[in-house]
């Protein structure tokens, strides 16, 4: 284009450039699954966020790096699809709903199950939206075509073919077990949903009167309201102090209720007094003890943890209410004769943040170990076949939780979710499991509870291609997936459920590739909560820097695996490259002189500096594509940045700038074809991670595509490679930045003119510096330049050695001596007083003890540069005497 018709605008404005192009894309279909069988299919499904609220910047971590791969993917040639979708998020979004009620005074009960889904569903619609216009926002090429969502028709078919299939093969069962209960929500928890924290507590220590009024026994609890279903005193059968009351009874406090010693190898007889109280409805180990002596099962607690009939006098009270009265009432009695203070692990809610109960119920199970046996086995088998862990340390992670599975708990009691397909007859009582409702439904009642969320998410990179239906033109193509990618956070939630479910409905692995990364903290290091108020909304930061930042800054900013410090300073330094790729892009157009994709041409005569560009170029393609192939993002990121601010910004645009300003049209054409090739190029590479401001500078560039997105990604040519050109330029390089460096050493500004000698080692690089003279001349501004092997050397000079080449810069007219001291015994006393400050500071016992440890090693710091500097100066000093 001519200069006139650029329509670049003058400054980097990411709202202006991003404003109206994700819908272009999505009108273009750019992001659609083409089903094309001359490609190979790539598939992402996308970890579908909850329908509770906005994404944090977690959730545009992880799917920067799916666009980046699928971008990528789509570019050398793939058929891509990256499916994207929501989960119902069963007791998150159930909370957020019934706390919308009790806002305007009503409960889920006042509503009905039927009204209260309907009113849930209508929830889910307004925050899907909420979510689809955050993607939209961060530039994400979804294919929403086939878009799903947890709780739609498809998905549930293949939640009741899976819960069916598993409970006929005697994977699924029903029975009482201990499991946790969260008495907030009122509902069973997984182990998994269960967040322990160390917390104070105590042990209380009490005498149980033996039956017979012959002694007592000491037992010890952290919990004294469960007592109150006490049904046996267990001591170790080999324990010599207590094998003669074996059989006998002790009398239990308040309840007064006679129950039996027995004796169990669980018990470690060196720990306490060697004898525990057992209450098998309250605790995992007791019921599996009183199971293996037939203790009753005695619930002392209503489901929102209140006590109830048979805590007796304490019915009615809050558990921890109980715990303080019932500790007063054993005190006065003269059971309690101890309270040690105790700091101790205990489970909260991961979603509510209630501590949670382990509490007898009847619940759905499955059974793990089969399912985990198979999944163990497939990471024994080949490459081909097993899941690849990007780190490959977080295999021995999930391996290790498989190895040590427990049955998992898969009935939560909601009425947001799946419901379990089960029903019982109103009057036998027998089970029927099945698909679809009982013949005679009006005799038939269904199981009121649903299935936790993570079952159905378990299906999700299947589920969603039309299993059940395995001629779904989707399932048969794109599954399995190509990567998964999500947090460490995840991996026993949904990773090891979504490989386990996988082998046993697709006898294969659902991806590839699962690369893990970490979570976002704050620049402190620490978890952004609400608590600490340091959380960072991503599309705040959408708004002042624009996608293209913040993307770049999350997928470059640490290697797999780790966590990522967010940084508003990173951000917009990101921000800046972003202008320097803008401003450098807008001058190459601007010189291009309406030039058309057809023209571009590069087998004209090319200078050093167009040999270099190209073979640096070649490289950067190179490391590119290898580091992203194994989804080394950060260094990814690195490489893109020296190529693109150093080589191509800060060094062959200033050297183009001859040929372009000058007379000779070849050398022009040739520059013109240069900067759109290397430009176009460029833009391709940076586009997964900036796609925004690539789109914007490709459409302005010569070419010959509908949009960067579906264009071919850039290949290595050799043949535009040049070594010794690149050998050539590094030396032109290192002159004219040792020149710069001593200019500044002597305080010289770059527009003063100065004498430069070159003595160069050989014959060949004295050539190699007169071919290129005009370069040393434009970017050291000498008035007099010398090149040869033999030159005659002044007496006071500068001097520094690069590779062949000695520089001598003649000090007569480069600098006034005495006035140099000058200026640098005056920096000298500005550097010895801050010194002295700081080394007064740190030799403060007041201050060292009473300071943070980050501002004494900030003041360290400091001490050190100030040390180093006055060093420098004080021999520069030294030095210019000595002339």
């Amino acid at each position: 284009m001519k200069m006139e018709e650029l329509t670049m605008p003058t400054k980097y404005d990411p709202q202006s450039i991003e404003k109206g192009r994700y819908k272009w894309w999505l009108d273009g279909q750019y992001f659609k699954a083409e089903s094309d069988e001359k490609k190979e299919p790539y598939t992402i499904v996308i970890p579908p966020p909850n329908v509770t609220g906005k994404l944090h910047l977690g959730h545009a971590w992880d799917t920067t790096l799916q666009d980046i791969i699928t971008r990528m993917k789509r570019m050398q040639g793939y058929d891509v699809l990256w499916l994207p979708g929501m989960d119902h998020a069963g007791i998150a979004t159930q909370a957020k709903v019934e706390q919308k009620l009790r806002a305007d005074g009503i409960s889920r009960y006042d509503l009905g199950r039927e009204k209260f889904v309907e009113e849930t569903w209508s929830w889910k619609e307004e925050y899907a939206g909420h979510i689809r216009d955050q993607w939209a926002k961060l530039g994400l090429g979804l294919d929403y075509s086939r878009e799903r969502f947890t709780l739609d028709e498809g998905l549930s078919k293949a939640v009741r073919e899976v819960f069916v299939k598993l409970y006929n093969k005697g994977l699924i069962y029903r029975g009482e077990y201990i499991i946790n209960w969260d008495p907030s929500t009122k509902t069973a928890l997984s182990d998994i949903e269960v967040i322990h924290q160390d917390i104070q507590g105590a042990f209380y220590h009490m005498n149980y009167p033996l039956a017979d009024g012959s002694g007592s026994i000491e037992v010890a609890t952290t919990r004294p309201e469960t007592m109150l279903g006490d049904t046996a005193v267990a001591v170790h059968p080999e324990d010599d102090r207590y094998k003669h009351l074996i059989g006998k009874h002790v009398i239990l406090p308040i309840i007064g209720r006679e129950i039996l010693i027995v004796a169990d190898d669980y018990v470690d007889k060196d720990f306490g007094s060697g004898a525990v109280k057992i209450t098998p409805a309250h605790d995992p180990n007791d019921f599996e003890l009183g199971n293996r002596h037939n203790l009753e099962r005695i619930l002392v607690m209503n489901e929102d943890g209140s006590m109830n009939d048979k805590a007796g006098i304490y019915k009615g009270m809050d558990r921890f209410e109980c715990r303080k009265q019932i500790v007063k009432d054993l005190q006065e009695q003269g059971v309690l004769f101890k309270i040690e203070e105790h700091m101790h692990s205990v489970g909260h809610s991961e979603r509510s943040g209630a501590v949670v109960e382990p509490y007898l119920s009847t619940q759905w199970f499955v059974k793990m170990q089969p399912l985990a046996d198979e999944a163990i086995k497939l990471q024994q088998g080949s490459d081909e076949e097993k899941v690849h862990f990007v780190p490959d340390r977080f295999e021995k992670t999930y391996l290790r939780w498989m190895e040590n599975i427990r049955d998992w708990c898969i009935s939560r009691q909601l009425w947001w979710g799946h419901r379990i397909p089960a029903w019982y007859h109103k009057e036998t009582g027998e089970i029927y499991v099945g698909q679809e409702e009982p013949a005679d439904s009006e005799n038939w009642e269904q199981d009121t509870d649903v299935l936790d969320t993570w079952f159905s998410s378990a299906l999700w990179p299947f589920s969603t291609m039309g299993w059940p239906d395995r001629e779904s033109a989707d399932f048969k193509r794109y599954y399995p997936t190509g990567s998964l990618v999500t947090g460490y956070d995840i991996i026993f939630f949904w990773v090891s459920r979504m490989i386990f479910q996988a082998i046993e409905f697709t006898g294969e692995r659902p991806f590839k590739d699962v690369l893990i990364h970490g979570l976002v903290r704050d620049e402190q290091g620490r978890k952004m909560s609400k608590s600490l108020g340091n959380g960072v909304d991503p599309m705040d930061v959408i708004d002042q820097y624009g996608a293209d930042s913040l993307r770049y800054f999350l997928s470059t900013g640490s290697s797999p695996g780790q966590d990522l410090r967010y940084s508003t300073e990173k951000v917009e330094a990101v921000w800046n490259f972003a202008n320097k790729i803008w401003n450098a892009s807008r001058f190459a157009l601007m010189n291009m002189d309406g030039m058309k994709y057809e023209e571009i041409d590069l087998t004209g005569e090319k200078s050093v500096a167009d040999k270099w560009i190209l073979t640096r170029l070649n490289e950067t393609i190179e490391t590119v594509t290898r580091l992203a192939d194994k989804y080394e993002f950060g260094e990814v990121g690195r490489a893109l940045y020296n190529f693109i601010w150093d080589d191509f910004c800060d060094w062959y645009i200033e050297m183009a700038k001859l040929p372009l300003y000058g007379e000779d049209e070849v050398a022009k054409k040739t520059t013109r074809s240069i900067l759109a090739y290397v430009l176009d190029n460029t833009m391709r590479l940076l586009h997964p991670f900036m796609p925004f401001i690539t789109e914007e500078i490709w459409q302005n560039l010569p070419h010959n595509g509908e949009s960067i997105t579906v264009t071919a990604w850039p290949e290595v040519r050799t043949d535009l490679s040049d070594s010794i050109a690149a050998e050539e330029m590094k030396l032109l390089v290192e002159i004219i930045r040792s020149v710069r460096n001593i200019r500044s050493e002597v305080n010289t500004p770059l527009s003063k003119k100065i004498k430069l000698i070159l003595k160069a080692k050989d014959e060949n690089i004295v050539t190699t510096l007169q071919n290129n003279r005009a370069y040393i001349e434009r970017f050291c501004n000498p008035e007099e330049l010398t090149i040869g092997t033999k030159v005659d050397e002044p007496g006071q000079a500068m001097t520094a050695v690069v590779t062949g080449v000695e520089l001598i810069l003649p000090l007569q007219g480069l600098i006034n001596i005495e006035d140099e001291i000058k200026r640098l015994d005056k920096e000298l006393e500005k550097l010895n007083k801050e010194v002295e400050r700081v080394q007064k500071k740190l030799g403060n016992e007041g201050f060292v003890k009473k300071a943070p440890a980050q501002v004494i090693e900030e003041e360290k710091a400091k001490e050190k540069d100030y040390v180093e500097k006055r060093d420098a100066v004080n021999q520069r000093i030294i030095e210019l005497k000595q002339l």
